[in-house]
């Protein structure tokens, strides 16, 4: 199907790419300039702002908390920004809607970001805050002791694999579930090496020529893309990994590389359903998620978590 006249609506009024180097700083007060205010949000019982005091330092964190009740299963939420853009505030709505329609409590990292701060400290960050929320989340979230879900979209989606795999490593087995929209698992760009990064290249907003630059912040801060840890899907054994969802989008550049990482979960014996967003591109649960169409993405997430 064409993409969704919605989407291609608003890319037809985005002006054309800037010339010169990227500006970090510039493009998160951009993002930012562009947040809801806090009467115009999805309301829930409670969102309060912390801080994980965690083996990786201090990390803010923003729960939610969709009704009052004696305890809840936990979501921990890595936004995406190609891992040098996104915040708390960027993707409040994201985590405000996971919330309500899984009815979890969800917990969203605001970690360090790239390239102030140098691979692995966001990674660190996010899989500390993991660690924090299964070891004092009956105290401080009133955690279950039941669902502990890792999710997160685009280079979210990144870590949480990497966050999986390293706890799989670690021998820490509290995550139940992994979840992953439209990830970026493999930072070789190498246009030759997925389909998809030559059939959506050009005019779904996300494109082909647009990864290298965007994830250079990253990369030139110490990741390595053939570190399984940097491209989760260069691991060799996927055996023993959380059950997983692989959300992709029909118009993604990054669509084949969540596929094929969704395949290889279930060759590996993984629990993994792989779930493509007719009509939809690389970013649609952050900004197009207000469509009926797409906003089924969270009632997804929330069967695959729940098991209904």
């Amino acid at each position: 199907m064409p993409l969704h006249p919605e989407i291609a609506k608003f890319l037809a009024t985005l002006p054309a790419p800037s010339e010169g180097p990227l500006d970090p700083v510039a493009m998160r007060a951009g993002d930012e300039a562009h947040v809801a205010p806090l009467e115009e949000r999805l309301p829930l019982h409670a969102v309060e702002d912390l801080t994980a005091a965690t083996a990786s330092g201090d990390v803010p964190v923003r729960v939610y908390t969709p009704a009052e009740a004696d305890s809840h299963g936990v979501i921990v939420y890595f936004h995406g920004g190609a891992f040098f853009l996104g915040s708390l505030e960027t993707h409040d709505h994201v985590a405000r809607n996971l919330a309500k329609e899984t009815g979890l409590k969800v917990v969203s990292v605001g970690y360090r970001l790239a390239p102030e701060a140098a691979f692995p400290a966001g990674l660190d960050d996010c899989y500390a805050v993991v660690r924090w929320a299964a070891e004092q989340g009956a105290d401080v979230l009133g955690w279950d002791g039941h669902t502990l879900a890792v999710a997160g979209d685009s280079s979210g989606g990144n870590f949480v694999a990497a966050v999986a795999a390293r706890a799989h490593d670690e021998g820490f087995d509290r995550i139940t579930h992994q979840v992953l929209y439209y990830p970026s698992l493999d930072l070789d760009f190498d246009v030759d090496r997925y389909p998809s990064l030559r059939e959506n290249a050009v005019g779904y907003g996300l494109e082909t020529a647009g990864l290298k630059p965007f994830n250079a912040f990253y990369l030139g801060s110490g990741a390595d893309p053939a570190d399984p840890m940097v491209s989760p899907i260069k691991r060799a054994d996927l055996t023993g990994l959380p059950p997983a969802l692989v959300v992709t989008a029909e118009f993604d550049p990054m669509r084949d590389e969540g596929e094929l990482y969704g395949q290889r979960l279930k060759d590996a014996g993984v629990d993994a359903t792989v779930a493509r967003y007719e009509g939809a591109g690389h970013g649609f649960v952050q900004n197009f998620s207000w469509i009926p169409e797409f906003h089924e993405v969270f009632a997804r997430t929330r069967d695959f978590l729940t098991g209904r």
